[in-house]
């Protein structure tokens, strides 16, 4: 075989070291050493090469999370470029990412019922069937209808440069973009994992991200596998059993989004003894932002660091990290730059900022792709020079630790004021009764923008609306209260387990609906002369007549300056001084006058 490139010379060089040792497990079936694994690998590569892929040459693939997808994964990219796609898919999503990333083959289970092969039949793509090995992980032999050349004596493997992987943006606002990456640079991202998590042959991951992803594929898998550790490839993550498999594979370390790592906690709150048996080194988090208390309440749980990450499709997944003790790490931030990737805070001019000032995140270093493919304008408006602009807001303290704002197209802009979502989302999952809380713009007729928060209370936990506002108002200003609030069963996610906040209004349309009618429903006329005259005054600052003794002060659009002003005439007309605190604890004018009746019978 000729050029080796990296995937494959991993696999080799380990197979020389230790060819007995495990590489890649998963539950029911026997181990795949290294040894095996190399062997399926050349098997693979010379079967494809005999079915007429070579370098330049991409397959979909569309598979099951598993050693399967590992396997094929590996064995694809040394040999052409593999372009993973979501199973969950529908054909109308299949048609366009086939077509778009040009695949010369699809491989997929036997059969043709799944929406991907129907996709790849209605568009001529051919389909190279994978029949997994009922015994050994990872094992599994390909058919196909291709011509099928045995004269082919070895196959011309991919080169450092070529492209071993090719993924799609996720495409939230816009037309999903090509994002190639070369050996190269997964080569630089991989070495700068397992350097900084110290990875060594007696290790072992569990891995429940989805092996389409570029978190599961390279933060798990290539990552492991560089270090000569092995890895758990299991289903994806299972609530019922994710437990056990800590207890039976006894891993060294797991890596997921927040939303798993919030859900292990639940289990654990349900069931203290069942993290006792659990022996982790590390764990890790990365793809979206982990609030500092779930961090906390992790390692307390399992008595081991939680080390939170940044990572990106673009820069081959991951661009900083907090490091493992002794070295410092810091609750909030995503850590320091890994390996060889460069972080700098620029303006919208691409000028670096100095520490503690919040800008745009820019990255570079060999980790990061060329280039979106065939995109000339996306690559104008994504580069500085060398510089790759990640979307996302942040800073850098004095200490080098980076801390992420938010993503700039998720700032909420409600009337000239920007709110940074996930502030706003710190300070409500700090409330004991809320397990999750997700903020997101919802339009607004005058203000442009309002602020809206999605609630997944704890369970056998209860707070109101009023409540929660009242909580958030005390450490927020006031226009970063959320105005509307709805508790939801579960948050929306996108296909990797990521909450995307660009959309959730549409997603959430129904709740919010039912919010805004239930508010309506409240609203009702005065029963008492206080409450009469406190209406006066809300319709005069406010500059609205219909108002209602239930609606809520903030709901209305009421901020801190006509709050003031709200009690500046409370305090002429009753003689009763109220504070800016208690007008977001009494929001309604009914609770408001309540409060102002209790006070005069303490004065008299």
């Amino acid at each position: 075989m000729t050029s080796p490139n990296l995937l494959y010379r991993l696999i080799l060089d380990q197979s020389k070291i230790r060819p007995e040792a495990p590489a890649i497990l998963f539950p029911s079936k026997k181990a795949l050493s290294y040894q095996q694994l190399l062997w399926h690998l050349q098997t693979t590569v010379l079967r494809l090469a005999r079915f007429g892929i070579q370098p330049g040459d991409r397959l979909a693939v569309v598979l099951p999370n598993g050693p399967e997808m590992a396997t094929a994964f590996l064995a694809i990219s040394s040999v052409c470029t593999c372009a993973p796609l979501n199973p969950a898919y529908p054909v109308e999503e299949y048609n366009f990412s086939l077509a778009d990333l040009h695949v010369k083959a699809l491989v997929a289970m036997p059969g043709n019922d799944h929406p991907a092969c129907k996709a790849a039949v209605d568009l001529g793509i051919p389909i190279v069937y994978l029949q997994p090995d009922p015994q050994t992980a990872g094992i599994f032999d390909l058919s196909c209808d291709l011509p099928f050349d045995n004269s082919i004596p070895e196959p011309s493997l991919a080169g450092l440069d070529d492209v071993g992987l090719v993924l799609h943006t996720s495409g939230t606002t816009s037309r999903p973009k090509i994002v190639p990456l070369t050996h190269r640079n997964i080569y630089y991202s991989v070495k700068n994992i397992a350097e900084t998590y110290a990875l060594t042959p007696t290790d072992r991951c569990l891995n429940m991200m989805p092996l389409f992803h570029i978190h599961g594929l390279i933060g798990a898998l290539a990552a492991s596998l560089f270090a000569g550790a092995s890895i758990v490839c299991v289903p994806g993550y299972l609530p019922d059993q994710v437990l056990g498999w800590l207890s039976e594979f006894m891993p060294t370390w797991y890596t997921a989004v927040p939303t798993i790592h919030q859900s292990i906690l639940d289990q654990i709150h349900r069931q203290p003894e069942i993290a006792k048996p659990v022996h982790l080194r590390f764990i890790r988090s990365c793809s979206s932002s982990l609030a500092p208390q779930i961090a906390q309440d992790l390692e307390t749980a399992f008595g081991t660091p939680v080390l939170e990450a940044y990572g990106m499709t673009e820069a081959t997944h991951q661009m900083a990290s907090n490091p493992l003790p002794p070295s410092p790490r810091k609750f909030g931030s995503v850590g320091l730059a890994t390996g060889t990737t460069q972080v700098s805070i620029m303006d919208m001019d691409g000028k670096a900022l100095p520490p503690k000032t919040i800008g745009e995140i820019c990255i570079r270093g060999e980790n990061v792709m060329n280039g979106y493919e065939n995109n000339p304008e996306a690559n104008a408006a994504s580069f500085f020079d060398s510089w790759l602009r990640t979307g996302d807001r942040g800073f850098l303290d004095e200490d080098g630790f980076l801390f992420i704002q938010g993503r700039i197209k998720e700032i909420i802009n409600r009337g000239g004021e920007k709110i940074s979502p996930r502030e706003v989302d710190e300070v409500l999952l700090s409330h004991p009764a809320v397990q999750q809380a997700v903020v997101f713009a919802v339009p607004h007729p005058s203000l442009g923008e309002d602020v809206a928060a999605a609630i997944v209370l704890r369970e056998n936990q209860t707070v109101s609306v009023q409540e929660l506002r009242a909580y958030a108002a005390a450490s927020l200003a006031d226009y970063k209260v959320p105005r509307q609030i709805i508790f939801v069963q579960a948050i929306p996610k996108g296909p990797t387990g990521k909450i995307q906040r660009i959309g959730l209004a549409e997603k959430l349309k129904t709740e919010l609906d039912d919010f805004k009618t239930r508010e309506a429903a409240g609203t009702s006329a005065p029963s008492n002369p206080v409450e009469a005259e406190i209406l006066s005054i809300w319709q005069r600052v406010l500059d609205r007549q219909q108002i209602g003794v239930q609606d809520d002060f903030l709901a209305l659009g009421g901020d801190s300056i006509m709050a003031a002003r709200i009690l500046m005439l409370v305090d002429d007309f009753f003689k009763v001084n109220l504070s800016l605190k208690d007008i977001f604890a009494v929001p309604t004018i009914i609770l408001m006058a309540d409060m102002i009746r209790e006070r005069q019978n303490k004065i008299t």
